[in-house]
């Protein structure tokens, strides 16, 4: 797998040549960290593709709701060109700062990669 690169503000580079560019388990890094970014409806080319947020996640304040956004995310992760699976997913949920911290390692077919992020809903 190839994957342009993104900059410190999320923006795909350009002009840097073989640079501009990810290979293997830094493209597949990348490609599920933008998958977890794209909102459903919100590509013009698929609006079938993309996370719920609105539409599931942000109403999900329970023990049950974060189940159902772990399941949401694993999906969304396991969909992701050349993952083969998923391996010690955890994940918190604070009610009071609504911030939702989940952390995995993702198999790929060319090595693991860890993943740990921190989404603000």
């Amino acid at each position: 797998m190839i994957y342009r690169r993104l900059d410190a503000n999320g923006d795909y580079t350009f002009g840097q040549n073989r640079q501009a560019f990810l290979s293997k388990e830094e493209a597949v890094a990348q490609a599920v960290y933008t998958r977890l970014k794209l909102l459903l409806t919100e590509w013009w080319e698929d609006t079938e593709d993309g996370l719920p947020l609105f539409q599931v996640i942000l109403g999900a304040r329970t023990n049950r709701g974060t189940q159902a956004i772990d399941l949401i995310l694993q999906k969304r992760i396991r969909n992701t060109t050349d993952v083969t699976d998923i391996f010690d997913f955890s994940s918190t949920f604070d009610n009071e700062t609504r911030k939702y911290v989940f952390q995995c390692r993702v198999d790929t077919v060319y090595g693991t990669i860890t993943l740990d992020e921190e989404v603000t809903f």
